[in-house]
């Protein structure tokens, strides 16, 4: 019994790539870009200092980004104060 060649893309199956798939890794980077900004602006919830209302609103609006109607594809990104 012998194996057979594993099969090989064509160029064709190659350049294809799967809409979900698209949609799914861009997902991955959004939220990856979003905790990036997130981690960026821990320190300004510290114990001694009180956020300002622009700072909470910005943060507020990063962690609404995955509800935002064009997520993951078209995404408004807040503007840091």
């Amino acid at each position: 019994m012998s194996e057979e060649p594993e099969r090989t893309q064509t160029e064709e199956e190659a350049q294809y790539i799967d809409p979900a798939e698209l949609e799914r890794v861009k997902a991955i980077d959004v939220r990856w870009e979003r905790d990036r900004l997130l981690a960026e602006t821990d320190w300004w919830g510290v114990s001694d200092q009180t956020m300002t209302q622009a700072q909470t609103d910005y943060r507020k609006a990063l962690r609404d980004i995955p509800q935002q109607s064009g997520f993951p594809s078209d995404v408004t990104w807040p503007t840091k104060p």
